[in-house]
């Protein structure tokens, strides 16, 4: 399976002409689409997503770049909404420093305490992690969960090894296919293939060939998926049948939601 684990299907970039980017990546060979919520105003909107795209399933979670607009009973419709059980993960959540450190207390709140439900509901985590790769992992020691995806990773070695240790997988993407991105591209080079997932975070983190003011696509995932086939030099197939198994390993629920391939739009 080809899997894009992060695509952020709702944006506003997709208001225009989302069903023709779903048919185009689905004809591309993109076999499922996991769409993150990113605040409680999407919620509803990521949910109903997966509900009109048959091939698509939705992550529910509050990102840490939008603490400033939640609230504490946030937390508890975030609840209330796993319960309900279509959600294949708790995401995209995380921290980030790279942006602004002035709220951290803000940022490390939410972040604990949607590592708590992801406890409470046993779900993995779709993680947002710029600029504060140990403190994210220092969390998931204190707070350890079922383990799930670090979107976009950017670490090093050892920090991949340390995700790979709590039994996470690590996200590849867009970032990757730039020539110069040397430490990004040595870690797909190395890492272990079976740790290794794909996605694009469309419409952000455009491939090199888009350039990086161009909206990105899921479309885009077979050439990435092929530029980490180059750079491990190994065949393409096995590619997509490591990381499609790797992905359904870190969203365990995908076999129970997805829709087979010949389902319609």
């Amino acid at each position: 399976m080809l899997i894009d684990t992060h695509c952020h299907l709702d944006a506003a970039e997709f208001d225009d002409d989302r069903d023709a980017v779903v048919a185009a990546a689905l004809a591309a060979g993109v076999d499922l689409i996991v769409v993150p919520a990113v605040e409680f105003a999407n919620f509803d909107t990521v949910t109903a997503l997966a509900q009109r795209y048959p091939r698509c399933v939705h992550a529910l979670g509050i990102h840490p770049m939008y603490v400033g607009k939640a609230q504490p009973e946030h937390l508890q419709q975030l609840a209330a909404r796993l319960v309900e059980g279509h959600a294949v993960a708790v995401g995209e959540i995380g921290l980030d420093f790279f942006v602004t450190q002035h709220n951290r207390a803000q940022q490390e709140y939410y972040f604990v305490e949607q590592l708590k439900l992801a406890q409470r509901y046993d779900l993995p985590v779709i993680l947002h992690v710029r600029r504060a790769v140990d403190e994210v992992l220092k969390f998931l020691r204190r707070y350890p969960v079922r383990g799930g995806i670090a979107h976009a990773f950017n670490g090093s070695q050892q920090q991949a090894e340390a995700f790979i240790k709590l039994g996470f997988k690590l996200g590849f993407g867009g970032a990757m296919t730039y020539p110069q991105a040397l430490r990004i591209r040595a870690l797909a080079q190395n890492l272990p293939l079976d740790s290794i997932v794909l996605e694009t975070d469309a419409p952000d983190i455009p491939p090199a060939w888009l350039g990086r003011a161009g909206r990105n696509v899921p479309v885009e995932l077979p050439e990435i998926a092929a530029v980490l086939a180059t750079l491990r030099a190994i065949d393409l197939a096995e590619i997509l049948a490591t990381t499609g198994s790797s992905a359904c390993f870190a969203l365990p629920k995908i076999a129970d939601l997805y829709t087979p391939p010949d389902a319609s739009l």
